[in-house]
């Protein structure tokens, strides 16, 4: 019932589609109503959805080639900002890397530290464009060189120019040395935090194997049981239950409390790690995640959080 009247409200909303934007519609007391919606990435304006008198804000996207543009945020007006703040809502912007030189050659990843190809530049370039005009405070990234460089390059396309900035917190020696002195710069400065728990599920004996040659020998079956059940794993790797306890705990501990806050943030991670944090954002079963969402590499999902604790 929600699904199709929300489709037939705006015109514009699909459900699984393959490209886009995933726009996650939450009322004031923080409850997700519906779930896994896509909206395409698009030239769009703000709209609402009200069913049963509650308000929800949503991107409504008009057409497929433009960024997402909101007029309230835009960084060319100067009082966009304290609009924004007016509104007691924060962004979340979860964007999964580009492709990579191991997914272009259809080799299971996991944890090796693989760049991007030619095309993953390319969709991380493009992903930023089209979230240009979202205001972004905080970016958060796994450890992975790939999940940083789409959003170091995202960031290279956003209208306010800040730089975004790797914090090195590893020692005591490290923050001393890439410590910044200058407030101006500091206010033109996003600061990058990577944290391993944001990596992509280790594969374990399966990393570098190629996956058509993997099932040949395991049996298609067998092969994606490790791939998209829940709670089993590969051999000596970890099931995305195991993901999902490091991703979610650490969104919990040092993500979430900065979006309550009011600070709009970016996390640049992989497919397992974003699908565990959507899993606990939208309250989906481990059958729904594998059922409701899919975010293809290059692609993002943006959110409204209302700044105070969710019921």
């Amino acid at each position: 019932m929600a699904n199709s009247l929300l489709h037939q409200t705006s015109g514009t909303l699909q459900l699984l589609s393959n490209l886009g934007i995933y726009c996650e519609l939450r009322s004031n007391s923080g409850r997700v109503v519906p779930r896994g919606f896509k909206v395409q990435v698009a030239c769009s304006k703000r709209g609402t959805y009200s069913p049963g008198g509650s308000n929800f804000s949503v991107i409504r996207a008009l057409a497929s080639q433009n960024s997402v543009v909101d007029p309230v945020l835009s960084p060319l007006n100067n009082s966009s900002h304290d609009s924004h703040n007016k509104s007691n809502e924060a962004a979340l912007i979860l964007i999964r890397h580009g492709e990579s030189l191991w997914n272009e050659k259809n080799l299971f990843t996991g944890c090796v530290d693989v760049p991007l190809t030619k095309k993953g530049v390319e969709e991380a370039i493009e992903a930023g464009k089209r979230i240009s005009n979202i205001p972004v405070d905080m970016i958060y990234a796994s450890a992975l060189i790939r999940a940083q460089m789409t959003a170091m390059l995202a960031m290279t396309q956003h209208r306010r120019k800040k730089v975004p900035i790797i914090m090195h917190n590893e020692s005591e020696q490290a923050r001393s040395w890439s410590q910044i002195y200058s407030e101006e710069t500091l206010k033109r400065s996003i600061p990058v935090i990577a944290a391993w728990q944001l990596n992509e599920r280790m594969y374990g004996e399966l990393q570098g194997l190629n996956k058509q040659e993997t099932a040949d020998r395991f049996g298609r079956e067998k092969v994606h049981e490790w791939r998209r059940s829940y709670d089993i794993p590969p051999p000596n790797g970890e099931s995305l239950e195991m993901c999902a306890q490091r991703a979610v705990a650490y969104f919990k501990d040092n993500i979430e409390p900065q979006i309550l806050s009011g600070k709009n943030v970016m996390i640049a991670a992989h497919g397992n790690s974003l699908r565990s944090i959507i899993m606990y954002l939208d309250k989906l079963t481990s059958q729904e995640v594998w059922t409701l969402f899919q975010l293809h590499p290059g692609c993002f999902r943006l959110s409204w959080y209302p700044c105070f604790t969710f019921s």
